[in-house]
């Protein structure tokens, strides 16, 4: 067994389900063959409930692939378009963590950016309003420092495309592990980012009571062997 055959349930109802992403797997692939989060937990609920036929799953939001956290699915089309409404007028709150490069100059603080997404798929930032690129916040708070890096929580304002990598990036403390945004060195062997969505909270789509998941640590985080050195992440 893989680690993509097994399924971490973080919550579940008749309404929906929500699991614990692991590094490197999609939330959603192009073809239905191929390994991804959408496609195990719909496998899941078929076997675990024995339904005939094709299990509705609706994907209500995603998090990329070198992402590890938590990623909530509907389990009816009624959840899927209320819960989908809450993601387009923001009223769920995300909670992140990350591990960056170099010690920020600030305990705490908001970034805000414009960021445009290339056709390369990733993302440019840009410090003031430019053609094509739209407004991203998001705040931080350092949690806890090394050497030559520091764990961070973040909660996003907006939800951009590589938001938090390029926001991060541009003001010189890219995601451990992220090369795609300037980091030193991958992640080895997985060249995964150290990047999680710790924490999801929205209000249930049927009930309208407030609901807040949470995601363990993933494992090896936060990915620091040797907190002396520059290349800690190796």
């Amino acid at each position: 067994m893989t680690a993509h055959d097994s399924l971490d349930i973080l919550y579940l109802d008749n309404h929906l389900i929500a699991v614990n992403k692991p590094f490197g797997l999609p939330t959603q692939s192009e073809r239905t063959d191929d390994p991804s989060l959408l496609e195990q937990t719909r496998s899941w609920i078929k076997t675990e409930y024995h339904k005939p036929g094709n299990v509705f799953l609706g994907m209500v939001h995603r998090l990329d692939q070198p992402v590890a956290g938590v990623v909530v699915f509907a389990r009816t089309s009624k959840a899927a378009s209320r819960l989908s409404a809450q993601f387009r007028e923001r009223t769920t709150q995300k909670i992140y963590q990350a591990v960056v490069e170099n010690q920020m100059e600030h305990s705490s603080g908001t970034l805000v950016a414009y960021l445009k997404k290339e056709k390369s798929r990733k993302t440019t930032v840009y410090p003031r309003p430019a053609p094509e690129a739209k407004q991203a916040e998001l705040s931080y708070r350092v949690i806890k420092t090394f050497p030559h890096a520091c764990v961070l929580e973040i909660i996003p304002q907006t939800g951009r495309f590589h938001q938090i990598r390029a926001q991060l990036a541009f003001v010189g403390h890219p995601i451990i592990g992220d090369v795609k945004y300037g980091a030193r060195s991958p992640l080895l062997p997985a060249q995964n980012i150290a990047l999680y969505a710790r924490e999801l909270i929205f209000n249930h789509p049927i009930t309208g009571e407030r609901v807040t998941i949470q995601a363990p640590k993933p494992p090896g985080w936060p990915f620091i062997k040797n907190p002396t050195t520059p290349d800690d992440n190796l």
